[in-house]
């Protein structure tokens, strides 16, 4: 299967087990060697008027279980905390 990062980026990420949702995807970790996927990376929603936001998360791409039309199921039990360096944010 073929994907662009563009049809990637801003699909919900729902957690195959509960069903929960985590997020719109923000950005991707990609091994710069190789080319490969290594994450995908959900922005901490925000919240109380803008001014919090909840963590950010991280799925491994071994944890990705399926791709919808509007979202990506993935293997919550499988999620990583950021890298550290900037903070451990990203822009979406």
């Amino acid at each position: 299967m073929e994907k662009r990062i563009r049809q990637l980026r801003g699909r919900h990420v729902v957690d195959i087990h509960s069903g929960s949702g985590y997020g719109r995807v923000g950005d991707l970790e990609i091994d710069l060697e190789s080319g490969a996927i290594r994450a995908l990376l959900v922005p901490g929603r925000r919240w109380w008027f803008g001014l919090k936001r909840e963590r950010d998360r991280v799925f491994p791409w071994d944890a990705v279980q399926c791709f919808g039309e509007d979202f990506i199921l993935v293997d919550g039990t499988r999620e990583r905390p950021p890298a550290q360096g900037r903070a451990g944010r990203f822009s979406p």
